[in-house]
């Protein structure tokens, strides 16, 4: 992960760590390091500890109707989501997950709090 996609993420998470009290669940949401740099050993350790390819950047485990899951992949400036991450959200989505694509933290927000919308609705 370059380090816009690093600011922009981390803002999400203080953006959410302030909304805990109108949004509870917000405190299940977390962030899945799987564009951190390791070492090839530490790689191989966590690929047998269950690490995969192409899953997207923050999971908020938290079911609305019509929705099991969300699943926000952060990018920035022209990047766009590889194929093994298209692969992989296509698949959650045939489960009933929402994936969404967010360049900046106010996009992913506005995502989030539309999806905790449903559940009040």
């Amino acid at each position: 992960m370059n380090s816009v996609e690093h600011n922009e993420q981390a803002a999400l998470f203080r953006w959410a760590a302030m909304m805990e009290r109108k949004h509870p669940e917000l405190a299940l949401m977390y962030a899945i390091p799987n564009a951190a740099r390791r070492s090839p050993r530490q790689g191989a350790w966590m690929k047998a500890e269950g690490m995969r390819a192409g899953v997207p950047d923050v999971h908020l485990p938290v079911p609305v109707p019509g929705f099991a899951g969300l699943w926000i992949e952060m990018k920035s400036g022209k990047n766009k989501p590889t194929p093994e991450q298209r692969k992989r959200m296509e698949a959650l989505e045939a489960h009933g997950h929402l994936c969404v694509v967010c360049y900046c933290w106010l996009d992913a927000a506005a995502v989030v709090e539309k999806y905790l919308g449903r559940a009040d609705a």
